[in-house]
């Protein structure tokens, strides 16, 4: 099997994907790196390549940035998706699309299923829904969009990766502990995505961590973990904060947890509880 996966290798998702990649996958590449924002380069490097898979985890990520970036979060999350959907169609390659919880809004307080009503409440969360039906659109049948949310990996920037270096840095550190969602190990992501891709699965799909948290009881749990592995000194105060006392300016749902079952039953794989998961990933660190 063929794939091509767009971004930078130094993307934690792109990084996570290289190396789980299985033995029977050939991972192509370019002498440079794609500028997937390029129609004309795109169509020319996917006919020259002609992958069997194109993964698209490149995007615009920063979230409160996109207030205000909103053409360029358009061109990334949208216009790219376009692209990349137009060249796999000519080529009759299958694409994977990673998207986000923030493609939901105010739900009841349950897990978001793969159909629930969605609901975006920034422009981020609109662009990548934006992205979603764009690829459904262009390749209906050949096409799979994964909604992942809270992602880390010991590669790249991450919030764990922050709260790590700020714990050492700092006695006190304000959390958010009134926005719910489920950290996600990008390992844990990716060998998801390569089942996916191996069954050559289509529609939504939905992958994060086992259970919830919300970011207070993250940042309390990469604290906990870290310090019995020595990744920190000194214990920090973490101190819980309301979405009111920290003020952003992108919107973000307070409540964004997954529903998995359907997606572990058409995998046969289950995810690990989250915290298993960053245990594991904090011991890379070490």
């Amino acid at each position: 099997m063929k794939v091509f996966i767009t971004g930078g290798s130094d993307g934690q998702l792109n990084f996570e994907l290289r190396r789980t990649a299985p033995d029977n996958v050939e991972l192509l590449s370019l002498p440079e790196r794609l500028d997937i924002t390029n129609q004309d380069a795109v169509m020319t490097a996917m006919s020259e390549l002609k992958p069997d898979v194109i993964i698209n985890v490149a995007a615009y990520t920063a979230v409160d940035a996109a207030e205000t970036e909103q053409e360029l979060a358009k061109l990334l999350n949208e216009d790219a998706v376009q692209h990349l959907a137009s060249a796999a169609k000519e080529i009759n390659a299958h694409m994977m699309q990673v998207s986000t919880d923030f493609v939901f809004g105010v739900g009841d307080g349950s897990p978001f299923t793969e159909d629930a009503k969605v609901g975006p409440v920034s422009v981020y969360g609109k662009t990548k829904l934006a992205g979603e039906q764009i690829l459904r659109d262009v390749l209906p049948n050949n096409s799979l969009v994964i909604r992942t949310a809270w992602v880390y990996s010991k590669n790249g920037n991450n919030f764990v990766k922050t709260m790590l270096r700020l714990m050492n840095e700092r006695d006190e550190v304000g959390v958010i502990a009134d926005q719910i969602g489920s950290p996600t190990w990008g390992n844990s992501l990716a060998q998801a995505m390569w089942k996916a891709a191996e069954l050559k699965s289509t529609g939504t799909m939905h992958w994060t961590g086992a259970g919830a948290a919300s970011w207070y009881d993250f940042a309390v749990a990469i604290q906990e973990e870290a310090l019995s592995l020595g990744l920190i000194k000194n214990p920090a105060n973490v101190k819980p904060l309301t979405t009111e006392q920290y003020p952003t300016p992108a919107g973000r749902p307070h409540y964004s947890v997954l529903e998995l079952t359907r997606t572990w039953d058409l995998l046969g794989m289950q995810a690990a509880h989250w915290r298993e998961d960053l245990r594991t990933m904090l011991k890379e660190l070490t």
